[in-house]
This record gives structure tokens, C-alpha cells and sequence, in this order.
């Protein structure tokens, strides 16, 4: 069954592009991209939320793809985006999830729309920045060093033009020339995933990410380092944690941090597992999971 797609403006005004697969009328998954990234969804992922009677359902966040910039953007604030899309196409409660950058927003699922979530889980999710009891960027692979070294003055034309010439230099590249601009945050695990058809789904998620330059990553580097809207201790719904402990994107300790600091969140740290490989093996599980609590 084909993904359907759908246009779907918020009560502010702005347009989202979202993603619509599996059992059109089955129970709601709703995923968030990782940074950078966009609403195109890897084939596996739909093709199991069919196998499972599930709907799968996501958005290019505010600057990604087609989906209109929102000045400022919070972490939190992609909870009333999700709340448009599902009123618009008639959903109601669901499960999330979210990968790399997206963990913090299926966390700001949980924490603010906990009358509608059932369950949420944060795969290679970053945590918040500047808490106690984690160094940031400690772990991290050079490329994402630089990235957030920019992002921390909180200069927005700074960002942004490095995430431009990002987007320029990720824009239009196949999987062999995207592993070498990634060079320095992919561990051998994450590498040889860019040969597979995982590798083909991130170059097309990316390149429509991009499609407007870099304002979508700029934006959500931004959003991470600030504060976020909310407290992932408040979360009350059932969490998973998954974290590849050979990661050069968002370092284990991440993963290790929200563990710890999500009541009666469920850990799943892999020693085997990095960044991508997670993403690309584990996506089964997350739904099973999910689907069990909806």
C-alpha cells in the first residue's frame, strides 16, 4: 500500500507536509525525523506498521521540505503540530516515536499531550543541553562538534549559514558521497548501513529535508539547546530508551542520561548498535512495543 500524502495547515496559519502509511484505519503511530530529515519514510518501517494493523504517521518538522518555518521554534512546541495533524485526519490517541533529533519530540509528545499519548520512545535521542550530569557534546564525532559549537552562540544568521552550506553539501548526494561529508560521525557499524536500503532512504529523507537550504536544521540545533518547553521528568506514560553505545552522532551517554531521568523509562542500550544501525534494525520492536499499549 502506497504512503499517502497530505497538506495539513495548523490553527496559526502555517503548512505542514505529512506522511501517511500502513492501515488507514488501524491505531495511530506517529514518528518524528531525525535532524536533518523530512516525513519520507523508510519502506521497512511502513510495510511493518501494515504487517501489525498499524497507522504511521509523521510530518517534516517547521523549514523541513515542504512544511512552512515557524520564527523560533521550541522542542515543545511540535505538540500542538502533531495535535493539528491528528485532528485534521481524525485521530485521536497514539503512540510515538522518534529518531536521532526526533527523540526529544516524541518526548514532547509525552510530557504534553499525555490525555492522547499511550506510550512514547526516544531512539539515539538527544537530551536536554546544559543539564547536570552530562557533557553534551563529550563523545561526539567532529562534524556535529562544529555544528553545535555554532549553534551555542545562538547567533541564527551564524546557524544558519552552516546549515546552509551543509544543505549544500549533503543536497544531491547518493549514499556513497553522503557517507563521505559523514565521515567523521559515523562509526564502521553506522558506515556499512549507508550500503544498504537503509542508505538509499537517507539520502531521499535528507534531500527533501533540504529542499529549502538548512532553515529546518538550523532551527532544530537551536531548539536543542534551549530550553525545551518542558521536563522529561513530568513525562507519565510508558517510555523506551534505545541507544547504540557505538555512536558518534549522540553519544551513548544520552541515551544513558534520559534513562535515568524518565520515570520508569525502559532502557535498551546496544554495545553492538550505533547511531544508524539502531534506526535500520530495531524499528520492529519499537512498534511491537508501541502496539501494546495502544
Amino acid at each position: 500500500m502506497e504512503p499517502r500524502r497530505h497538506r495539513v495547515q495548523t490553527p496559526d496559519g502555517r503548512n505542514l507536509d505529512v506522511m501517511d502509511a500502513g492501515e488507514p484505519t488501524g491505531a495511530v503511530v506517529y514518528y518524528h525525523h531525525g535532524t536533518p530529515g523530512s516525513c519520507v519514510l523508510a519502506p521497512e518501517w511502513a510495510e511493518d506498521a501494515t504487517s501489525r494493523g498499524l497507522r504511521l504517521i509523521g510530518h517534516s518538522r517547521p523549514g523541513y521540505g515542504g512544511s512552512d518555518r515557524l520564527e523560533g521554534r521550541t522542542v515543545g512546541q511540535v505538540a500542538s503540530d502533531v495535535a493539528a495533524v491528528l485532528d485534521h485526519l481524525g485521530a485521536g490517541r497514539f503512540a510515538t516515536w522518534g529518531v536521532s533529533g526526533g527523540g526529544p519530540h516524541a518526548l514532547a509528545c509525552a510530557a504534553l499531550l499525555p490525555d492522547r499519548v499511550v506510550a512514547a520512545a526516544s531512539i539515539s535521542g538527544v537530551a536536554p543541553y546544559g543539564v547536570e550530569g552530562l557533557d553534551w557534546m563529550e563523545g561526539m564525532g567532529e562534524l556535529n562538534v562544529q555544528e553545535f559549537q555554532v549553534a551555542i552562540s545562538g547567533d541564527r544568521a551564524a546557524v544558519l549559514a552552516s546549515a546552509d552550506a551543509m544543505a549544500e553539501a549533503f543536497r544531491g548526494a547518493g549514499p556513497e558521497q553522503l557517507a563521505r561529508e559523514m565521515a567523521t560521525i559515523l562509526t564502521p557499524v553506522d558506515a556499512a548501513v549507508m550500503d544498504t536500503s537503509f542508505g538509499e532512504f537517507l539520502v531521499a529523507s535528507t534531500a527533501e529535508g533540504l529542499l529549502r537550504g538548512g532553515s529546518g536544521s538550523a532551527d532544530d540545533d537551536l531548539a536543542f539547546l534551549a530550553p525545551w518547553g518542558f521536563d522529561v521528568g513530568s513525562i507519565t506514560v510508558p517510555v523506551q530508551v534505545w541507544q547504540g553505545e557505538q555512536d558518534l552522532m549522540v553519544p551513548a551517554a544520552h541515551g544513558t542520561w534520559l534513562a535515568a531521568h524518565i520515570p520508569g523509562a525502559e532502557a535498551h542500550l546496544e554495545p553492538q548498535l550505533g547511531h544508524l544501525t539502531i534506526t535500520a534494525t530495531r524499528i520492529g520492536e519499537v512498534h511491537s512495543w508501541l502496539a501494546g499499549h495502544l
